[in-house]
């Protein structure tokens, strides 16, 4: 995974970006995760604007992966497992379009997938709720302040990390096994 050349890209909101970087840090063929703003119309947006809900922004992570060694598909598989795509600008207690649902594509064959695969999910009734994760193409992703690296690696012993965060990584962990990098 040292060639860039070889990586492909994923945006995606799904909450808070510290969730979704905790479990992507994790998946094997991800190269890099870095949590961001993408989707509104300030420039080098900061954390307390995004979080005022002013911006227009979402919280999302940028993740790097092979595509040799695994799919757009599947990294969709696992986003839309770890996060709940059928409450509108929310997650938990977390409230305001900057933790809305949304996949950034940078083309016509991941929004395609993204529909897709939003399609066949509704189809399963797996959720009792129609997914309301917007697909758009994708923007500016302005990287999140450093602080904000690594959030959930760093601060397991934080209670927001311990029932918040752990529960979705715990929940990977399990329903994509074959996944969890090791070492």
């Amino acid at each position: 995974m040292n060639n860039p050349q070889q990586l492909d890209t994923a945006i995606l909101g799904g909450g808070c970006f510290w969730c979704l970087e905790a479990v992507f840090l994790m998946t094997d063929g991800v190269a890099s995760v870095k949590s961001g703003y993408c989707g509104g119309g300030v420039a080098s947006p900061t954390y307390g604007q995004v979080c005022s809900g002013t911006t227009g922004h979402a919280e999302v992570v940028k993740v790097e992966f092979d595509p040799a060694r695994i799919g757009y598909r599947e990294l969709l598989e696992i986003y839309f497992a770890i996060h709940d795509p059928t409450t509108l600008n929310r997650q938990g207690n977390d409230v305001g379009t900057q933790y809305r649902s949304v996949i950034f594509t940078s083309g016509d064959a991941q929004r395609d997938t993204a529909l897709a695969l939003i399609d066949e999910l509704d189809r399963s009734g797996i959720w009792p709720s129609r997914i309301v994760t917007e697909v758009k193409p994708a923007g500016t992703f302005w990287p999140a302040e450093e602080d904000h690296d690594d959030y959930y690696w760093n601060n397991t012993d934080l209670p927001y990390c311990r029932y918040v965060i752990s529960p979705k990584v715990a929940k990977f962990r399990q329903k994509f096994a074959a996944r969890w990098r090791t070492g």
